[in-house]
């Protein structure tokens, strides 16, 4: 299913692992999440090119195609970050194949900080090459340090139709059910625009109005 995939120069990995998550986001996801995270991979692997940085294809690949699984309505009523539940879905995923536990935990790292901009950069290449790749596809950070025809090569293989608006209504949905996620990260900007009444948490108040006397 995924062997024949590949975009500037870049490959999906040809293994039993990145197939069967492959398999996994597509059925549980929508289009627009499924297309969104394999230009995720193919941004930060092209990023980690330029940047001459190692990394683990696999890893960077199942971190990518996990990092927005929960923004799904399984995951509406967890509680917790949708990064979080990602992360853990992520987790489950790799244990029960019997992956090596310190690539679960990279994998585990790179999903739960893409939305923690300033972090991931200086951590291990997969941590870091997941925050780019969402970063490039996303907000078009270091848009013009890839070239015209890399750009074009991945958006041929994986569209991105009226993405701005979309990828908003997802994180829209994903987090409207959740708003007390928001406070501290990205999100809270989102409900903000999109969700009539939201009232953000303020870090400043909480800390004034905490119970200790000073």
């Amino acid at each position: 299913m995924t062997s024949d995939f590949s975009a500037a120069g870049v490959r999906v990995p040809d293994s039993k692992l990145a197939r069967e998550a492959t398999e996994l986001v597509r059925d549980a996801a929508s289009d627009l999440i499924y297309d969104h995270s394999r230009r995720v991979y193919f941004f930060g692997a092209l990023q980690g090119r330029n940047r001459d940085l190692s990394f683990d294809p696999e890893l960077l690949y199942i971190a990518a195609m996990f990092h927005d699984l929960g923004l799904g309505e399984p995951f509406h009523g967890s509680g917790r970050r949708f990064e979080v539940d990602s992360a853990d879905e992520a987790r489950r995923f790799l244990q029960a194949r019997q992956v090596p536990e310190d690539s679960i935990r990279r994998v585990w790292t790179a999903i739960a900080l893409h939305t923690t901009p300033g972090v991931p950069e200086f951590m291990e290449p997969e941590v870091a090459l997941v925050t780019a790749g969402v970063e490039y596809d996303v907000l078009g950070i270091g848009y013009h340090d890839l070239t015209e025809a890399d750009r074009a090569a991945v958006v041929a293989l994986h569209p991105r139709p009226d993405f701005k608006q979309r990828i908003l209504e997802a994180f829209t949905e994903g987090v409207r059910p959740k708003p007390e996620t928001t406070f501290g990260n990205v999100k809270a900007d989102v409900l903000a625009h999109y969700v009539p009444g939201f009232e953000r948490g303020d870090f400043v108040r909480t800390i004034l109005d905490s119970p200790w006397a000073e």
